[in-house]
């Protein structure tokens, strides 16, 4: 569940105190503050670009809860991580799926509706099967950073999320890509195979192209448009009038 209403007030008020208090922390630090407070109440949601935090939640507290969104449109390599992250680190992986399979949308809205409507797709896809996924939880953790995006540079290492009635951490949020590269290396992190083929950032496989060289590492995704963002970051997130009922949710056994 998401927290009560009476607990908002509560909850914004640690996320603001927290926000100031581990500004300056490691990344480290700021999830293991975020994985003591809310323990089993709190889970991470990864896109399998690469297993940075899985891999730093698993040190810290095995068990810890990853959400992963299986839209019906990833690429192979990227279900193939999540079979790799999946047996090697112990953390819990849940697999979302939306409401309805790429068919049955297809019947529905027609076909690619993710070239006429990116938004109302990805909210299909990716933005309704998260506020789904989420509601068990007081506290959810994602890896986005303030050099990815312009819709990002203000993110807090934790933020009130308003829309949801949630805590939300950003442990990476204040590192480069070059901080990233050096925990891979130094912990040999398992990591999408397409981030060497060139894409340095990675989502559904319709709306994802390989970025020419100099091009924003970010320009690959929905390549042509001026949208750069899914709508799970954004406060609120991007809306849509589909309301359809279904969905399903499978919990992956937990690596050794």
């Amino acid at each position: 569940m998401a927290v009560e209403e009476q607990m908002r007030g509560k909850y914004a008020a640690l996320a603001a105190d927290a926000a100031a208090g581990l500004e300056t922390a490691s990344a480290q630090e700021i999830l293991g503050w975020a994985l003591e407070t809310f323990e089993d109440r709190m889970c991470i949601t990864s896109s399998m670009e690469s297993a940075v935090l899985i891999d730093m939640a698993g040190r810290l507290r095995p068990g810890t809860h990853i959400v992963f969104l299986d839209t019906g449109y990833h690429f192979a390599e990227t279900l193939a991580t999540l079979e790799q992250v999946q047996e090697r680190y112990p953390v819990e992986i849940k697999v979302v799926r939306p409401r309805q399979t790429v068919a049955e949308q297809d019947a529905l809205f027609g076909a690619r509706l993710h070239d006429r409507d990116p938004d109302a797709c990805c909210n299909l896809r990716k933005v309704e099967p998260l506020r789904r996924a989420l509601e068990p939880y007081d506290a959810w953790a994602s890896g986005i950073r303030r050099d990815e995006t312009l819709s990002r540079q203000d993110i807090g290492v934790v933020d009130w999320d308003d829309n949801r009635g949630m805590v939300k951490v950003n442990p990476l949020a204040a590192w480069t890509q070059d901080d990233v590269d050096r925990y891979i290396a130094e912990h040999d992190v398992i990591t999408n195979p397409l981030l060497a083929q060139g894409y340095p950032s990675i989502g559904c496989a319709p709306c994802t192209r390989k970025v020419k060289p100099g091009e924003s590492p970010r320009a690959g995704r929905w390549a042509g448009s001026d949208k750069d963002e899914c709508g799970l970051h954004l406060d609120p997130p991007t809306s849509t009038t589909l309301n359809l009922t279904g969905g399903s949710f499978i919990n992956l056994p937990r690596g050794q």
